[in-house]
């Protein structure tokens, strides 16, 4: 399953629509059918953004010296302290401790941004099954349903786009950009780049500020898996 997702997460926003529809098994025309969605659900459970058990700031930011790097810098000013040489001791203890409190900041505001994205969830969804749009819980979606959106829908899931008109999306809870990114099913061959330039993606809990477009729900692609920008 790991080595599946991962070549979606990577091949996913550099596919045709109809590779992505080929690839989930799903009718582009009619989308799922419900018995085959029941089964997915089953098998891939809720569309909910998987929550780990908080850690307290002082957790967070005593976290930040348990990387490998920064306690070798710790040994090593221990060793500078004991030889006598003061200003290398001095100059590395504001490395760790300079290190720390941006790693901490970082890791505080990604924290923030999850809760954020979470609130912003949409309750419900516009999707097409057996050739009909239903209107049902969002966390009802299954990989391969086929999601519709309109101006004014919060994004319900992570969606590969497979049919745009004009559509432009609010993503500032994700990339910090605050105006709206105008969207394309057009591929995009940078398979590393980042959030904000993936413009045939939309991601769960932004809005769809102007126009409509189709798209696909990926296998286990959710904002659990998406790295937050650290700024």
């Amino acid at each position: 399953m790991l080595i599946k997702n991962n070549i979606l997460h990577h091949h996913g926003i550099s596919w045709m629509p109809w590779q992505a529809t080929a690839w989930l098994k799903v009718d582009a025309e009619k989308g799922l059918n419900h018995k085959e969605a029941e089964k997915r659900l089953i098998n891939h459970g809720l569309n909910v953004i998987r929550e780990r058990c908080p850690r307290s700031p002082l957790l967070m930011f005593f976290g930040q010296f348990a990387d490998f790097m920064i306690i070798v810098l710790i040994m090593a000013a221990i060793v500078a302290g004991f030889i006598g040489d003061l200003t290398d001791t001095i100059a590395i203890v504001v490395i760790v401790i300079l290190n720390a409190v941006i790693g901490f900041v970082q890791e505080f505001r990604a924290e923030k941004a999850m809760v954020a994205l979470k609130r912003l969830s949409s309750p419900t969804a516009q999707v097409l099954r057996e050739g009909q749009t239903k209107i049902i819980d969002a966390k009802q979606l299954v990989p391969g349903d086929l999601v519709k959106l309109e101006a004014g829908n919060i994004v319900p899931a992570d969606l590969k786009l497979l049919n745009v008109v004009r559509l432009k999306v609010e993503e500032a809870a994700l990339t910090g950009e605050s105006l709206p990114i105008e969207k394309s099913e057009s591929l995009i061959r940078e398979l590393d780049s980042p959030l904000g330039d993936r413009f045939n993606m939309a991601y769960k809990g932004t809005i769809a500020s102007y126009g409509r477009a189709l798209g696909v729900l990926p296998p286990e692609w959710t904002p659990s898996s998406v790295k937050l920008p650290h700024s």
